[in-house]
């Protein structure tokens, strides 16, 4: 088991360093000088020049590659070269708004899907079994941010039970930044409980076929609980694939969301910088989604591990 953690981890080493050349490499080889961005078509050679010396844009890319990852490692990434303030604290700022938001969806995702996708596999030849179906089709159909502009339709502009938009930190005011979370949640969240509530059905109706379930409601158990006490288990594992998956996706999803919300996150600044033309803004945005789906994906390698006995049985 330790020798499957150190691979697992080797890999995770080995995809992060991967990855941070090919976003190095594609923001280097962008056509435009970012110093003459900042400064405006207008500035003279002279000061371009300085400019280009102070951010570092005038030394070898592999220099330049290697202190931005000493940056990164270090949490010290420098500073914008369109503002000229800090790239930490703005990106810390901006990442736990997208946490709250991401985390927040997904645990929304998992309390609808288990239950709904469990009921949907045990009662999949009756009309309700067959309703709860139907309506997942049509969430799995729906665009986030579709979900989200049809949200604030109904609940904000028609209602006016929720803000439309905005974004209030929970330590300034808990009340409002409840509200101000509820529409986004729901339009990230829904979404994805849709898509994942058809992989539990699924995984629940390959448990219910096995002989062992068979053997434990032959024994006297109630076919409900014999899933729960020893079906539930085994379905988690293709479900805990799919859940690493659509992390990936809520990450990426947020972008568009926290835009339609006028949320500050890291989608937010990822579209900010890209139309200013902040490459190294851009280029950290880039590399943090990366780490996070890398890092998930390491998470879910592990949660294998926890789950399936087999497994740690065979990694030894």
């Amino acid at each position: 088991m330790v020798l499957r953690l150190l691979q697992r981890a080797g890999i995770l080493l080995g995809s992060l360093v991967v990855s941070s050349v090919i976003v190095f490499a594609f923001m280097a080889v962008l056509p435009g000088n970012p110093a003459r961005v900042a400064l405006g078509v207008n500035a003279s050679d002279a000061a371009v020049h300085e400019m280009e010396h102070e951010f570092g844009l005038d030394r070898p890319l592999v220099v330049q590659y290697l202190s931005w990852v000493k940056g990164l490692v270090t949490f010290d990434p420098g500073n914008s070269y369109v503002s000229g303030t800090a790239i930490g604290p703005q990106l810390a700022d901006r990442l736990q708004v997208t946490l709250w938001l991401v985390v927040t969806a997904m645990a929304l995702a998992v309390v609808v899907a288990i239950p709904v996708g469990t009921v949907m596999a045990v009662r999949h030849r009756k009309v309700s079994g067959l309703a709860l179906s139907a309506v997942s089709q049509v969430g799995m159909a729906i665009p986030a941010f579709l979900a989200g502009i049809l949200l604030i339709a109904v609940f904000a502009v028609k209602l006016g039970w929720l803000p439309a938009n905005g974004w209030t930190p929970p330590a300034q005011d808990p009340v409002m930044f409840v509200k101000q979370l509820v529409l986004p949640v729901l339009s990230l969240g829904l979404v994805q409980a849709a898509v994942l509530t058809r992989y539990v059905r699924s995984a629940v109706l390959d448990v219910l076929r096995e002989d062992y379930l068979r053997t434990a409601r032959a024994k006297g158990l109630r076919p409900m609980r014999a899933l729960v006490r020893h079906g539930l288990r085994n379905a988690s594992v293709p479900v805990v694939t799919v859940l690493g998956l659509q992390l990936a996706t809520l990450l990426i999803g947020a972008v568009v969301v926290e835009r339609v919300f006028v949320i500050p996150g890291l989608g937010s600044l990822l579209l900010d910088s890209v139309s200013q033309r902040d490459l190294i803004m851009v280029q950290d945005v880039v590399m943090i989604l990366v780490v996070a789906v890398l890092v998930v994906n390491f998470v879910v390698d592990l949660l294998y591990l926890v789950i399936d006995p087999r497994l740690r049985a065979g990694a030894r």
